[in-house]
């Protein structure tokens, strides 16, 4: 519509620039970077810090408390602290996730935010700059169920509605949506997907899927993109929350491993 992702640029500039996300990961002209393999990625999070859900009408966000980094190394220079997590998913298995694999697109694709404390004071600081954000991302393919995932059914059921939010009982640990085998996997400076579509983004994107059933998969499917009580404007549905492929205008997309 009028309001949809290729007006963005009308309200938020920086929408039209040369390093928007996301992009097809075309592995016929990506990097292998033999010195970014040898840096391996530390990742540690605190189970107790994840607090709550929140259905905020384009997405669920899990909002994670304040603690010491838990991200650095690979291509990070400095350390990096969760702040929340986050899905993009589509209406049916064929699509959903925001980046493609030589065309290909998983059915969902988990985003896990974080914000450089090496160089700046707050989150709304670094979220405007190079190298403020890295965000690692897992894609979702329909397989087994997820144990970790269903942990964060019950809080999606409450959630159901817009501005809903769930407490997280008992922690979770955000890990648990990565994927095994972390040490394979894209890297390239991007963007926010969503407006304001700030160029400070650094993203790390896992070569092997997580594995998730058709049924947790509907769970996501069911959250409504309004309040309770309120008409919406259009289906009604949460589903096809991700932003159209964006030009890669010349940028190097760097892999761990050897295609």
């Amino acid at each position: 519509s009028d309001t949809g992702p290729a007006h963005w640029h009308e309200n938020f500039p920086q929408a039209s620039g040369k390093r928007q996300s996301p992009i097809d990961i075309n592995t016929s002209i990506t990097t292998y970077d033999k010195a970014l393999a040898d840096r391996s990625l530390k990742i540690s999070y605190d189970p107790k810090r994840t607090k709550e859900l929140v259905n905020n009408g384009h997405t669920f966000r899990v909002d994670i408390d304040a603690c010491d980094y838990n991200l650095s190394g690979g291509p990070l220079e400095d350390n990096y602290q969760l702040v929340q997590f986050h899905a993009h998913w589509g209406k049916e298995d064929k699509e959903g996730a925001e980046h493609t694999i030589d065309g290909k697109q998983y059915a969902a694709e988990i985003h896990l935010v974080h914000w450089n404390t090496g160089q700046f004071k707050t989150v709304n600081d670094a979220i405007k700059c190079d190298k403020g954000i890295a965000v690692l991302g897992s894609f979702i393919k329909v397989g087994k169920p997820h144990e970790g995932f269903e942990k964060l059914v019950p809080c999606l059921k409450k959630a159901l509605n817009k501005n809903c939010t769930a407490t997280v009982e008992g922690g979770f640990d955000p890990s648990c949506l990565l994927p095994e085998n972390k040490r394979d996997y894209w890297t390239y400076e991007g963007s926010l997907t969503t407006p304001p579509c700030y160029e400070s983004v650094t993203f790390i994107l896992f070569r092997d899927p997580i594995e998730v059933s058709e049924q947790q998969l509907q769970v996501l499917r069911e959250l409504q993109d309004h309040c309770d009580g309120e008409t919406p404007e259009g289906p009604g549905k949460l589903v096809n929350n991700y932003r159209p492929l964006c030009d890669l205008n010349g940028r190097v997309v760097r892999a761990t491993f050897q295609q």
